[in-house]
């Protein structure tokens, strides 16, 4: 499938075939696409999460007021944030570089976000969303189905998976193979509703 014909058929499944298992060699080729998707600085804040255990899946159900997809889908991934990405051995990831090169961005990245919490917290979510945004076109490429989720109490689900306390969720993502057809798709906004050329007015 290509991206385009991915895009144009991605839905959001909320009922899943509970009998259609994915391995997790699949799971880690979904998440090796997703990590192929841009972050400022080449920060790679995301951290997936992988919930494969029944009964935490079952806690994180009840957080996720009883929505069955949380159980009932083949994988469940957390996309998490590591919010202090860019404050760990930044040099790493830009070990490829020239070291002149490395060190006028690696001074960069510490004047950008340190001493700025909401810096720091919107260029982790923009990462996420990238992330999970390939993650549901990769799996729909795959021939899997997927649900973007964030109807669920996050701090509760955090602390059922230990989150580090310097970490955030983002989203959940449920793929898998879709029990029914979701609803029709609701209505889209036109384009000159949202689409404007160099001024709103």
């Amino acid at each position: 499938m290509n991206v385009i014909d991915a895009l144009r058929t991605r839905r959001a499944v909320k009922f899943f075939s509970p009998d259609t298992p994915i391995t997790d060699e699949e799971v880690k080729e979904l998440i090796e696409y997703s990590m192929l998707s841009p972050t400022a600085f080449n920060l790679q804040h995301w951290r997936f999460l992988h919930i494969r255990d029944a009964e935490v899946r079952t806690r994180i159900r009840e957080f996720s007021f009883n929505q069955p997809q949380v159980t009932d889908a083949s994988a469940l991934i957390l996309v998490c944030m590591d919010l202090k990405a860019w404050n760990k051995n930044p040099e790493r990831y830009w070990s490829h570089a020239p070291e002149n090169l490395k060190r006028k961005i690696v001074q960069s990245i510490g004047d950008i976000y340190r001493d700025d919490d909401l810096a720091e917290r919107d260029e982790a979510f923009r990462s996420c969303g990238l992330a999970s945004m390939s993650l549901m076109l990769a799996s729909q490429a795959r021939g899997y189905d997927s649900c973007p989720m964030v109807g669920f109490d996050f701090e509760a689900v955090g602390k059922l998976v230990e989150m580090p306390e310097d970490h955030i969720i983002g989203m959940m993502v449920a793929i898998g193979h879709k029990l029914e057809d979701p609803w029709p798709r609701g209505g889209r906004l036109s384009l000159r509703d949202v689409f404007f050329i160099d001024k709103f007015n």
